[in-house]
């Protein structure tokens, strides 16, 4: 039984400054942290933090005004998450990104209480660690080029390179990148779906023959249909992929080589499972990861990416590093650009709540 339930709010200014992308900048993530009591004994811990509201459908103030209508649904019924999830499905309809916090402690507590590291729910571990990548923000060419060798200085393999505003520009800075950072460097150039079918193939064109992975081009799946016969290069999709029919359909139209799926997109751990588990059976590549937080969310990421087969796994980030604030202690620093999880059961991470302030929600039994 659920007997308290907890949320707190976090603001978590970015460590190097505003980030932006083609569609807007923050300085910073403004989290949402749950807790959740078992009548038994255990707590379980969660969090969502929505990019600004420029990003998607959701948006901070969205999230907890979320979590305080759903408290009263909670507490005093079931801990199995699944469950929960499916009852939410009726007496709470959407709002995934609300409900992403509140599924992911859930996870957290039911794998506590069984005295395992989350992972081992979730498939089972396969490998040490996951591959990180790092963002690059909108800038001029030689900006972008420093910044990119400062990240190969900091231990990152794998850069991602904001584009979406203008064709040529951006693939002046994509290739300046490149030629950065040398060949043996994943890049991956993502639009964040900003650019028209014809600006996405215009973008094609000025790349030239250059090594670099396709991210999220245009904003819809008709539009990226469109320019996927102009695209030589392997294609992801993450703005589209909102729900597990969307994936089917961007299999179905032959879309998409690999997903980035989002956990507060999907509404937590319990779909972005599933999503994840049909994209490896249609043999898709998979990058889990999500719109933002700090170590909870970061340990989330990792479990979730760490139990993703490793010949479909891309990567995933460790946003606990990109916020200048922590909520949780253990955490593991990656080794070699890879991420892992810490060694205890759930999360693998403790958090003080007495470090969080008042909560804006405590409902109990």
């Amino acid at each position: 039984m659920i007997a308290r339930l907890r949320a707190w709010r976090q603001w978590q200014p970015f460590a190097d400054g505003p980030y932006a992308c083609s569609g807007g900048s923050a300085d910073g993530l403004d989290s949402t942290i749950v807790a959740i009591d078992h009548g038994d004994g255990g707590t379980g811990w969660g969090e969502a933090a929505p990019l600004g509201s420029f990003y998607g459908p959701a948006f901070a103030a969205g999230c907890r005004a979320g979590v305080a209508e759903m408290a009263p649904l909670l507490v005093g019924g079931p801990v199995a998450p699944r469950l929960v999830n499916r009852r939410l499905a009726t007496t709470f309809k959407g709002h995934p990104y609300a409900k992403s916090a509140i599924d992911m402690a859930l996870w957290d507590l039911a794998a506590r209480r069984a005295g395992v590291p989350l992972v081992e729910l979730l498939g089972g571990r396969d490998g040490a660690g996951v591959d990180l990548y790092r963002s690059i923000s909108a800038a001029e060419p030689a900006e972008m080029a420093e910044r990119a060798r400062e990240l190969i200085g900091r231990g990152y393999r794998r850069l991602q390179v904001k584009v979406g505003v203008d064709p040529a520009g951006d693939a002046a800075c994509v290739l300046a990148v490149r030629d950065a950072v040398g060949p043996d460097i994943v890049v991956f150039a993502d639009a964040n779906g900003l650019y028209s079918t014809a600006a996405a193939r215009r973008f094609l064109r000025a790349l030239g023959g250059a090594d670099v992975w396709i991210e999220q081009p245009c904003a819809t799946l008709a539009e990226c249909r469109a320019v996927r016969s102009h695209c030589d290069r392997p294609l992801v999709l993450d703005e589209s992929i909102d729900s597990l029919e969307a994936l089917l359909a961007a299999h179905r139209d032959g879309v998409a080589d690999g997903v980035t799926l989002k956990i507060a997109r999907l509404g937590g751990v319990t779909p972005t499972t599933l999503v994840r588990d049909v994209a490896v059976d249609l043999g898709l590549h998979v990058t889990i990861e999500d719109t933002g937080g700090a170590d909870i969310d970061t340990a989330a990421c990792a479990h979730l990416s760490l139990s993703t087969p490793a010949a479909l796994r891309l990567h995933t980030v460790d946003f606990n590093a990109w916020v200048a604030v922590s909520n949780a202690t253990g955490m593991p620093a990656p080794v070699n650009g890879q991420l892992s999880v810490g060694a205890g059961a759930g999360l693998g991470v403790e958090v003080d709540s007495s470090a969080l302030g008042e909560p804006f929600v405590d409902l109990r039994v």
